[in-house]
């Protein structure tokens, strides 16, 4: 899969989500490494590296001879922090496939992005939990940031892609949720799904570091296939 995380930060990401949802509470232990990666299918060097990630983050304290034991750490640090979409039972590792992307004259009706530059980048997303297709995304994105974004260097991190492109950090975001006809051009990709149906709808507007708009999306999703989720401390 183009622009695809590493299979280290998958892990990392799917645990730091079990975190945030409480399937793995502080003070929990993980199984034995061997055994856990044997249940994930990958090597114990890979597990390893994820686990060093969730140690970086603090949700994590390994000891030699002692296990490791999950702590109540920093979540809002992982790749998909913001990312409030999880399967109806919880959980779920999101990924992307990237649709289109392309710099263009901002519509009239746009909401405001930040400043006068006329132009925006203009994408369109797949999202899936867990490898099911759950959800479409338009997103536009204010020109003003020095860089550029293309097919080939987009990560499915979107937020990672900015950071690392265009050295934009998206500090928050706001979301409101409502419903809405899915887009003519995105009933092919949620299967069962025929024009115009209604579905679940949230609208985002995500800020930079200095607390000026960047970035707007639609994400219209399958209330069957995922739920919004947003957790306070």
């Amino acid at each position: 899969m183009r622009g695809a995380l590493p299979t280290y930060l998958r892990i990392a990401e799917r645990l730091t989500r079990d975190i945030v949802a409480g399937r793995l509470r502080p003070g929990d232990r993980l199984p034995p490494e061997r055994r856990m990666a044997a249940d994930l299918g990958v090597t114990v060097t890979t597990l390893r590296k994820a686990l060093a990630v969730l140690t970086e983050r603090g949700l994590l304290d390994r000891r030699q001879g002692s296990g490791n034991t999950i702590t109540a750490g920093d979540t809002g640090r992982g790749v998909y922090a913001l990312f409030r979409l999880e399967r109806p039972e919880g959980g779920g590792l999101p990924t992307a496939d990237l649709l289109s992307v392309s710099l263009e004259d901002k519509p009239t009706d746009l909401p405001d992005l930040g400043s006068a530059v006329p132009q925006a980048w203009h994408m369109r997303r797949l999202r899936h939990l867990d490898g099911v297709p759950v959800a479409v995304e338009d997103i536009w994105l204010d020109a003003r940031f020095p860089g550029r974004l293309a097919p080939e260097t987009i990560s499915e991190s979107l937020y990672r892609s900015y950071r690392e492109l265009l050295g934009l950090t998206i500090a928050r975001a706001e979301d409101r949720l409502g419903a809405g006809p899915l887009p003519d051009w995105a009933t092919s990709l949620l299967p069962g799904h025929a024009p115009g149906r209604v579905m679940a709808l949230a609208r985002r507007r995500a800020f930079d570091a200095d607390g000026r708009p960047a970035e707007v999306s639609s994400t219209w999703f399958d209330p069957d296939r995922a739920t919004y989720v947003a957790r306070l401390p």
